[in-house]
């Protein structure tokens, strides 16, 4: 079986519990099937340690790499990294997903995913949405991206915000390939 390749962009909008969910999920996946870079924007620094009080971010065992890093793999399309999530993105780093900008690690990397048509999913927190984020939404959904945005889905009957936060996580995962135990329609 050939070792799986995600590059993870966390961006600096409102959001970090999906994020760290995220993170929390991929530990599960043995070393051997899946390997996972990260890269993280200064705002997400920030937002992390407001929104969940701590700096764990530090402790999971992936590679990190500095936001100009650009010999980090996931910078280049040889490295042959099979998805790039970013969880979240903040309508500003969309814009300029959206136009090509590529101007720092994480956008180097969304920038890659599309131009070798691999998979890229953006997970938009913010909201409401004005006529240019659904103009970059569409532009990046035109360019072969995935746009899931974080809005929960309560069907499950999800007991805590840490479930609730879930409904949006594994659904990222799904689209990204990786299997997750998780709440199914129709399934009991």
């Amino acid at each position: 079986m050939k070792k799986r390749k995600v590059a993870i962009g966390i961006g600096g909008s409102s959001g970090s519990i999906y994020a760290r969910q995220l993170l929390d999920k991929l530990t599960q996946f043995p070393k051997e099937q899946l390997q996972v870079g990260i890269v993280m924007s200064d705002n997400a620094k920030f937002n992390w340690e407001l929104e969940l009080g701590n700096k764990d971010y530090l402790k999971y065992p992936f590679d990190f790499y500095e936001k100009n890093d650009f010999m980090a793999p996931f910078a280049s399309g040889s490295a042959q990294y099979d998805t790039v999530i970013v969880c979240p993105c903040s309508m500003g780093l969309m814009a300029r997903i959206a136009h090509g900008i590529s101007n720092d690690l994480l956008t180097r990397a969304a920038d890659v995913a599309l131009k070798e048509r691999r998979n890229l999913i953006l997970v938009p927190r913010d909201t409401p949405y004005n006529l240019i984020h659904i103009e970059n939404m569409r532009t990046i959904t035109l360019a072969g991206g995935t746009i899931c945005p974080a809005s929960p889905s309560y069907y499950s009957n999800p007991k805590d915000i840490e479930e609730l936060a879930a409904t949006v996580t594994d659904r990222v995962l799904d689209l990204a390939d990786l299997s997750v135990d998780t709440y199914r329609w129709g399934e009991s």
